[in-house]
């Protein structure tokens, strides 16, 4: 840089330093909140967006398809912290991008969406690709903006600070073109604030409900697993001896080998029949971040009105699903680590059923000898390195991975809960695998992967290690099922095989067809000593999942 500084001089050529645009006081706010990374696909209207975020310091990374690239976001987020932010072009890339917006409210993602838009003059003779992002948007997002000249810096420490604070969710940001490449002011100091701890003032009541309980029972939900509040929750079970249950989305926020935890509940009426017995003996339940929107319609109205409850949650949204005695809003970490103290030790469960009942979940999915896909899970489980980041998508692979699959970390199994969209699974390893630099875990339905497989392009140019496990039995298995129970006629649900492992070689990974445990033991070994992606073609019949879950 001196010699360049030297040779302008010389040559008496002064150099004007290029005048900051509306795009980079964006890029810049994003940098300084600690973005590395931005996903999606450019248009015209986000250019100088993308190539101010790239200036920056901000990679911008293409995806097939705008739904991926928000699970991308997300992946990234819940391995590593880091800022999300999904880019799309107006009109179509806006609309393109309405699934994965809706999953990041459910689930509590707080990504931040820019799009970009024409001006209002031009909006209003000119329609071409034109609609209200806002009004599209506004039913999905915690917050929309309009950024306007002079306005960049501080939209962007709004929507960081709102994206983050109580419940995380989805804050979308309209750039119009003129703001983007227009002289922007220059950016104060811009950190992405979280809103400080708190917990309720006045925590007596509860502790006095606590001391009395001599058969505590805790439900472990999205907003604790947000928030890693494992340290917590292993404080609050070690004053008070209750067991653990959690949602799948809280897999992991206390180790699953730890033997106060039961297991994960909500989807499978199997695993919920098995714990009923425990809810119902519980003569205290406390709601530890636990947020109804992951659990099947089974879960409406779970305990009797008299059952005594306590709900610690992050924003009370009153949803009707289920009764509590007491509501404690507040940081569920923080609310959880002040109940814990001052409380008398006591000794509960003294019939021992919580060991009980744990015994017999693991035993009600317990991988038979045959092939099939709890040998398959189990199987991966064994072969796949220690701590690795697990991710599922939808459908009845899911419901039964979730109650096999343990987990000894928070945010150790990605899988969309809220919305339970398809498609999502590949996308999220993605992000994943760019965050931590280390093999993934891919587990995916053939109708999921198939929905999906334009993101192994983008596995490819990003040359990241991802081993794709995908079940292949030519259906929609659990609409398949569905539609038995209910004795309906079979439509809509069967395709035909695809040879992943051709589709692998042909995307530049390496593909393998597997029938047997030992060749899927051998594969996995071998996938996750290999550089780039791998998929895993796993055959199964289609009768596999009957009373499996």
């Amino acid at each position: 840089m001196l010699q360049d500084i030297a040779k302008r001089i010389a040559t008496g050529v002064a150099e004007t330093p290029r005048s900051m645009t509306g795009a980079d006081v964006l890029a810049q706010c994003l940098k300084q909140a600690g973005a590395e990374h931005a996903f999606g696909i450019p248009g015209g209207e986000v250019l100088a967006l993308v190539d101010a975020l790239e200036r920056a310091g901000v990679h911008f990374h293409l995806a097939r398809h705008e739904n991926a690239a928000g699970f991308m976001a997300e992946g990234l987020w819940r391995s590593t912290g880091s800022v999300p932010i999904l880019i799309a072009t107006l009109g179509p890339g806006v609309a393109n991008a309405v699934n994965v917006i809706a999953n990041a409210q459910q689930d509590r993602v707080p990504l931040i969406f820019i799009t970009g838009c024409v001006d209002r003059e031009i909006a209003e003779s000119f329609t071409h690709q034109v609609f209200d992002h806002q009004a599209v948007l506004r039913p999905l997002v915690k917050a929309s903006f309009r950024a306007e000249c002079g306005t960049e810096a501080l939209v962007i420490e709004k929507a960081l600070v709102i994206a983050s604070q109580g419940r995380p969710g989805p804050v979308h940001i309209d750039l119009p073109i003129s703001v983007a490449e227009g002289r922007g002011a220059v950016p104060a100091s811009v950190a992405a604030r979280t809103p400080p701890l708190s917990a309720p003032v006045n925590l007596d009541e509860a502790r006095d409900m606590l001391a009395g309980a001599r058969r505590p029972l805790v439900i472990a939900g999205l907003d604790l697993a947000q928030a890693r509040g494992g340290r917590a929750l292993e404080y609050f079970l070690s004053r008070t001896g209750a067991p653990l249950l959690t949602t799948y989305k809280a897999k992991g926020v206390v180790a699953e080998s730890d033997p106060r935890v039961i297991g994960a509940v909500g989807l499978s009426p199997k695993a919920d029949a098995i714990v009923r017995p425990l809810i119902d003996a519980a003569d205290l339940i406390i709601l530890a971040g636990y947020d109804p929107i992951e659990m099947r319609q089974g879960w409406r109205h779970p305990w009797p009105t008299d059952k005594l409850v306590i709900d610690i949650v992050a924003q009370d949204m009153p949803h009707g699903v289920h009764h509590s005695s007491m509501v404690l809003e507040g940081d569920v970490s923080d609310t959880l680590q002040r109940l814990g103290e001052r409380l008398d030790l006591a000794p509960t469960w003294s019939d021992g059923l919580p060991t009980q009942v744990r015994k017999a979940l693991r035993a009600a999915f317990a991988a038979p000898q045959q092939w099939g896909p709890h040998a398959i899970f189990e199987t991966l489980r064994a072969c796949a390195p220690q701590g690795v980041i697990t991710t599922t998508d939808s459908g009845a692979h899911r419901i039964l991975l979730s109650q096999m699959w343990s987990c000894e970390a928070p945010a150790s199994l990605l899988q969309s809960t809220g919305l339970c969209t398809m498609g999502c699974a590949l996308p999220l390893a993605n992000g994943a695998a760019l965050g931590v630099k280390q093999p993934v875990l891919c587990i995916v339905g053939d109708g999921c992967l198939e929905m999906s497989l334009g993101e192994l392009a983008t596995l490819r140019d990003l040359n990241l290690p991802v081993v794709i496990a995908v079940l292949v039995d030519g259906s929609l298995n659990l609409i398949a099922m569905k539609q038995n129970q209910q004795a309906l006629t079979r439509a809509g649900v069967d395709f035909g095989v695809t040879d992943f492992a051709a589709v692998a070689r042909a995307m530049g990974g390496y593909g393998a067809t597997i029938c047997d445990r030992e060749t899927l033991e051998q594969e996995t070994r071998a996938a996750f000593a290999r550089d780039g992606f791998t998929i895993l073609a796993c055959q199964i019949d289609r009768d596999s999942y009957r009373g499996a879950f």
